[in-house]
């Protein structure tokens, strides 16, 4: 612009950059939400099916069994989930070659672990009671780490649609219709329905990494000219070290409860434990999904040395994530009852479980896009309190359900307590992730807004009003009333111009 002075044309295109930044942001969160209502709709029949044909102790021994694989799949992907952006910004390959060396790091790795565990099947069945078809459950760390891989390139590119696809319509769907099918199929082939859930649990990750490596090809095309660098893949695997052990450990404090609670109730327990966690952690998917849009905008503000940029950014995130959750956790939370009665009568004596578990997940949401932020500029620090907090949640943990057990309380009773932990260990992680992030970016890290208490206030008055409706009542109406009141409130005295870009799809990147 003529007669502008640089410094001048230097700040505005750095203002028009962040909105750039802001606009990709609201175009993946409004994918995100669309894609945690339908992950609602295809989780809610897996969860009646598993609950009502297999019953709450098969479901208990599945939800045991599937922690070690998950766990194997987090260590198999290296941080890459998150630390691919970085590479993709930074490395002179063509991206190709820089996305099938991230595959082939994982497939190394996934592979080691996969038959580790087939071979060592002790982590998966203590109880030593497995059958061979079930013994070949370490296969789906596979398809469950590469097809991570996968949708974290397609994020780089702001292509979050394919996420939306494989795991909120595939894998969910494939998981209830197979498990349905096995569970019919049972009755004519002996032993089929006792590894039905393996199995289809199976089933719906393969099915989800194939509908992530299609547009993956599409967008990226095959690597031309590659050959695999070992030296190359030994420096991914240190700097991913870091970022695969907070991985492993925000994965952990999702699970680490189960396993606890498994060494101290019967699987039953178990069981409806894991139905209240499967609904909870629902929301756990809105913030989870903004991270591969926020690695790349994160890592270009870096290389430009824009810290103010990022903090508005983590915060504007962070009070989409927060203000969707919070919505969420009332609408599932006050209707409870109701919620875990769809699952089957046993179910509802899980309601309190699933009070706690998702307010677990609204006071996480500051740690997750803290860490979003932490793992470029501070990766070591960040995995300190990450240990930190895991190991304090293991010890409340137990500690809540020794105390439980001495004072006479019953096993449902130590896993509310369990899920207590699990909340009060969040809240200290995002408190002391969301401080140091703001020493380091020396700008204020806050997501909360009064807005938030204000449209909850109203929201829980509903509530309490609906449990005293019908049970059918309470969910069809219901529901819907607590979140529209909710919104209705949010959206006239809590949502700013650029918050209201959530909503705005004319925004387009220029």
């Amino acid at each position: 612009m003529p007669g502008v002075p640089a410094e001048q044309r230097a700040t505005a295109a750095a203002a028009a950059a962040e909105q750039r930044d802001i606009a990709a942001l609201a175009r993946g969160g409004r994918t995100n939400f669309f894609g945690f209502l339908l992950r609602l709709a295809a989780r809610i029949p897996f969860l009646f099916i598993a609950g009502r044909l297999y019953g709450a102790e098969d479901l208990g021994r599945f939800a045991s069994a599937t922690i070690a694989v998950e766990l194997a799949a987090q260590l198999a992907t290296l941080g890459q989930k998150r630390g691919l952006a970085q590479q993709l910004a930074r490395d002179d390959r063509t991206p190709a070659c820089v996305v099938a060396d991230a595959l082939l790091l994982s497939f190394l790795v996934a592979g080691i672990m996969a038959g580790l565990l087939i071979l060592f099947p002790a982590p998966m069945f203590p109880s030593g009671h497995f059958t061979p078809l079930q013994r070949l459950l370490p296969l789906t760390i596979l398809p469950l780490a590469l097809g991570d891989i996968a949708l974290a390139a397609l994020a780089y590119r702001f292509d979050v649609g394919a996420t939306v696809r494989a795991r909120a319509v595939v894998e969910p769907w494939t998981l209830s219709i197979v498990a349905g099918a096995l569970w019919l199929a049972g009755k004519w082939v002996p032993g089929l329905q006792q590894s039905g859930l393996i199995l289809a649990y199976g089933a719906s990750l393969f099915g989800a990494m194939l509908t992530a490596f299609v547009p993956l090809m599409r967008s990226y095309g095959l690597p031309r000219q590659w050959s695999p660098r070992p030296g190359d893949l030994m420096r991914m695997t240190l700097r991913g070290l870091p970022l695969a052990g907070a991985d492993a450990v925000e994965w952990g404090t999702r699970k680490l409860d189960i396993f606890i609670l498994g060494t101290f109730a019967p699987p039953a327990v178990v069981g409806i434990y894991y139905v209240a966690q499967q609904v909870a952690t629902l929301p756990q998917k809105l913030k989870t999904s903004f991270e591969p849009i926020l690695g790349p905008v994160i890592t270009r503000n870096l290389r430009e040395g824009n810290r103010a940029a990022i903090a508005r950014q983590v915060c504007q995130v962070g009070f989409w994530i927060t203000a969707a959750q919070a919505g969420i956790a009332l609408a599932l939370g006050l209707p409870g009852k109701g919620v875990m009665g769809l699952v089957g009568p046993n179910f509802v004596v899980g309601t309190t479980t699933l009070a706690l578990l998702l307010a677990a997940e609204v006071v996480a949401a500051t740690s997750v896009v803290s860490e979003a932020a932490l793992i470029y500029v501070a990766r070591m620090r960040n995995l300190w309190i990450s240990l930190g907090t895991i190991g304090l949640q293991g010890v409340l943990t137990v500690a809540f359900m020794l105390a439980a057990r001495r004072a006479g309380f019953d096993a449902l009773v130590q896993a509310s307590l369990a899920a207590l932990a699990l909340a009060l260990t969040l809240a200290l992680s995002s408190l002391l992730k969301a401080h140091l992030l703001a020493r380091i970016l020396k700008e204020r890290i806050n997501n909360w807004r009064w807005a938030l208490f204000a449209a909850a206030a109203p929201a829980i008055a509903v509530g309490y009003v609906v449990r005293l409706l019908p049970e059918w009542v309470e969910l069809s109406l219901g529901i819907p009333a607590i979140l529209g009141v909710y919104c209705l409130v949010i959206w006239r005295f809590g949502f700013g111009p650029e918050d209201r870009l959530l909503f705005r799809k004319q925004q387009k990147p220029v």
